[in-house]
């Protein structure tokens, strides 16, 4: 089987063009690739499929096997995948996700694409919705991990998450709280964990725990998380750079429709064949 390795802002998944090869078991093969020391290693596997309702389909499932909803770096990635290798000549395009259609506007430089623009919808407050345990318009609670506590702003972006704030993104102990907070009970179907530090008005430093994967690079859907839920606290503005450790995106959510749009760069690493 043919694969390609994409990484957007260090995000790195392993992407199957499924107009030519078939996958049976996405589940087992996301785990067995994604393992950087027996596979190829990544953060996950991409699928890019045909769809009915849109140009391409994307689905993705997390190195521990489970499916996500939404990735905003593996969309920009599929933007670059399908224009690049000549699955499209259009320089916008609808992808089906189990978050919805997104829209994506590719930017092209030198025959290729340079960065992507997608439109990530608007963001969901209602507690059963995100989904967590409470039923209430706007989520704030304060969970417990490893004898500390943390008061978190929770939405979704088609994936559910949960944005603290921390002095100190550099120095903070991610994994020792990420895992426990992305199990709490609060949340039925666990979360993706943001540790932000605000530096100002427009510029944010952000660390994530993915639902999943663990610490991962960068997210795409928790750094525009992270935005909204920042201007939810007033903290910041709604149009800021979110940087990560991979990277720095620019997220802006837009006052007159409400959407969340997020641009970023999206690379090739490398191909392969697939042998076991």
């Amino acid at each position: 089987m043919n694969f390609t390795k994409m990484e957007g802002c260090g995000n790195d998944y392993i992407y199957i063009n499924c107009f030519e090869e078939q996958v049976t078991h996405p589940e087992q093969l996301a785990i067995a690739m994604s393992d950087r020391h027996f596979g190829v290693g990544a953060d996950g596997i991409v699928l890019i499929l045909p769809s009915d309702e849109a140009d391409f389909k994307m689905r993705m499932f997390n190195a521990d096997g489970s499916e996500g909803e939404m990735c905003g770096n593996a969309s920009r990635c599929v933007g670059k995948f399908v224009y690049d290798r000549g699955l499209t000549k259009k320089t916008k395009i609808s992808l089906s996700t189990l978050a919805g259609i997104k829209y994506l506007e590719l930017h092209i430089k030198d025959g290729v694409v340079d960065s992507v623009t997608v439109d990530m919808g608007e963001p969901i407050f209602e507690g059963k919705k995100i989904p967590t345990i409470s039923d209430a318009d706007f989520v704030q609670t304060e969970l417990n991990a490893e004898n500390a506590t943390f008061s978190f702003t929770c939405l979704s972006m088609g994936n559910p998450h949960a944005v603290t704030y921390v002095e100190n993104t550099t120095e903070f102990e991610v994994e020792k709280y990420g895992k426990q907070l992305e199990n709490n009970a609060f949340f039925p179907h666990k979360t993706n964990v943001e540790f932000v530090q605000v530096l100002d008005k427009n510029h944010l430093f952000m660390r994530v725990w993915e639902r999943g994967s663990g610490e991962t690079m960068a997210c795409g859907t928790g750094a525009c998380a992270s935005l909204v839920a920042t201007v939810k606290n007033g903290m910041c503005q709604r149009e800021a750079d979110v940087t990560l450790l991979g990277g720095t995106l620019h997220i802006k959510w837009n006052e007159k429709d409400n959407h969340v749009y997020m641009t970023g760069p999206a690379r090739f690493c490398f191909n392969g064949q697939w042998l076991k």
